[in-house]
Formats: C-alpha cells, structure tokens, sequence
C-alpha cells in the first residue's frame, strides 16, 4: 500500500488543497480556543466553530500515514505539512498535548525528516519552488519548538532551525529577496511571494530565540522597498511585474513581522491594499485565498471597526462556500 495515500479520500483530497490550508488557519484565527478571554460580540458564530473544527477534521483524516500532506496529485509535501500543522496548531493543540497532538507529532517528524545538510527543509526533486515549503517550515517549527518540553527534542529541533535560517542567508538575491529556488540555483533570480515566506519564517525563528542576522531582515526590508511603487502596490518582482494585491498584502504582514510598524511606505500599501481587497467579494485578481490569508494579518493588527467589518465579511464567505463530506469540512 501506499503509504503516501491519505488516511481519508484517496486523490480527491489533493483537489483544492492549496486553499484549503490558506483557508483554514484564517478561520481559525476568527474562532479562538474556549479559553480565551475575547469580547461576547467579538465571539466567532457557531458556524465559523463548525467549519474550523470540521476543516481540522478533515486535515487530519487525509494525513499521510508518513505524516504528511501533499497538493496537486503529490505537489509541495513539505508546504503543505508545514501549512496544515499550523493550522492544527493555531487550535491550541501541541505536538504532546491537545485534540490533534498526535497529527502534529507525525508532521513535525516528517518535516525534521526533510532537512538536508545544507539547511534546506524540503527536497529539491520532489518540492517545486522550495523555498516555499522552507519558509512555512521555519514559522511552523518555531511555533512548535516554543511549545517543546522534552530537552533531546527541544535540541533536535533547534538545529534543525539553525541551519535553516543560515540556508535562508545563503539563498537571499544580491537585491535582498529570494526566489522560488536559493539564488545560486535560480540564477539569483527573486519574487514577492517567497521573500515573504522567508521573512515570516525568519521571525518566528528569532522569536524562538534563534539567531538571526539582522542584516537578512534588513535587506530583505530594502527589497520590499525597493518593489513598492508610488501608488502602494508591490511589483512582483525587484526587475517589475506590475503591482499585484495579493503579493501587496503579504508585503505589509510581512514588514509588521519584522516590527516596521512605523514603516513610512505603510500608509500608501495600507491604501493599495484596501482598494483591492477591501471588498471581500472583488475577485478580479489572482490568488484570492493567498492574498486574503495575509490581508487578515493585517486587518487584525489594524483592529477597530475595520477588522470587525472584515471578519465578519469574510466568516460569511467562507463558511458558504465550505464543502462537508465524511471526512470533514474542505475549500476547493
């Protein structure tokens, strides 16, 4: 048998995967866990509680018996791990304690099991665009190393960490930004998308009190500077690409991450951002769920009656457009 089928459904499990992870650490950031002290208005609906504890259901029926779980026919397995264990995270759960404390266990294990000598977590032959699955590695591994309590795996997991982040270092563009490959084996080619997974990964290792050079966040700052044009939008690219909302969001979540809340390019992208994902049922752009699982991020940090309106908006749209089968609650 197979051992990288999924426990649940077979093939379908991979159809809209990509989504479904995006969709449901959003959700779940909108439904906390019963013991936290949030505002009765502020309290997630019934509804929302029912799809997040059905995705999460349905995250853990389709686990690979390797611990994993993959997109697109067997797609991005480390991106997709290190997605789906935040968001089982996010639901209080640890990786020795909790509801999906053993689906954790299994997905840190697969993904300890994928870091190479060089600090890449991922395989370079069956993870395409690697840095990808490296970033969400680094941020998913550093939450779970805070919540770590045995010392031998406390120390595995740190130098698991440590060489990440000095792969991350290695693999940034002469422009500050990464690829979807390090930058000596994509032509030191860079993008939007991936320097804001590496950021973010960044963070969450120092956070976790590992090392980082404040020089790779400080060039990969540069970067986003570099990529904002004058009416806030981030181009895709340091050589262009044109402004792009879901690429824009991920920039301003990710300057937050690094602390540059006072960022004077700020305003400008706060503006950009608005105007295109303001309106929850605007679709005219690409990645809708990429770009709204970041723009969360930033409603939230923005807070006030904007985040109020936006969750609300955005609670109602997903959980209409929530599929229910045996296995759980699935996006496509």
């Amino acid at each position: 048998m197979n051992e990288n089928l999924p426990r649940g459904r077979g093939r379908r499990a991979n159809q809209g995967f990509v989504s479904f992870t995006i969709v449901i650490p959003l959700l779940v950031a909108f439904a906390p866990p019963d013991n936290w002290r949030i505002h009765r208005a502020e309290a997630a609906s019934i509804d929302v509680n029912e799809a997040v504890a059905g995705g999460l259901d349905w995250l853990v029926a389709n686990q690979s018996r390797r611990g994993n779980w993959t997109a697109n026919e067997g797609r991005y397995p480390t991106a997709m791990t290190a997605l789906a264990g935040t968001a089982l995270l996010l639901e209080g759960s640890t990786p020795t304690q909790g509801a999906y404390a053993d689906s954790i266990a299994q997905a840190v294990d697969y993904l300890i099991s994928r870091s190479r000598p060089n600090g890449l977590i991922g395989d370079p032959k069956t993870d395409d665009r690697y840095t990808y699955g490296h970033g969400f590695s680094m941020l998913f591994l550093s939450q779970v190393l805070g919540e770590e309590e045995d010392l031998a795996r406390r120390s595995e997991l740190i130098k698991v960490l440590e060489q990440a982040v000095e792969f991350s270092g290695r693999a940034q563009t002469k422009d500050g930004g990464w690829g979807y490959v390090s930058a000596k084996d994509g032509n030191d080619f860079d993008e939007g998308s991936t320097t804001i997974t590496q950021v973010q990964g960044l963070r969450g290792c120092r956070n976790a009190g590992i090392p980082v050079p404040r020089e790779t966040i400080d060039r990969a700052i540069a970067y986003i500077h570099k990529c904002t044009m004058p009416d806030g939008g981030v181009q895709y690219s340091s050589k262009g690409g044109g402004g792009r909302p879901a690429i824009s969001a991920a920039a301003i979540a990710c300057l937050f991450n690094a602390g540059e809340y006072d960022d004077t390019h700020v305003p400008r992208m706060l503006t950009y951002a608005e105007k295109h994902l303001g309106n929850i049922a605007n679709a005219g752009f690409g990645h809708w769920h990429y770009a709204h699982y970041y723009y969360s991020q930033v409603m939230y940090r923005e807070g006030g009656q904007k985040w109020s309106d936006y969750r609300r908006q955005i609670e109602k749209r997903l959980v209409a457009e929530a599929t229910k089968d045996r296995s759980g609650v699935s996006w496509h």
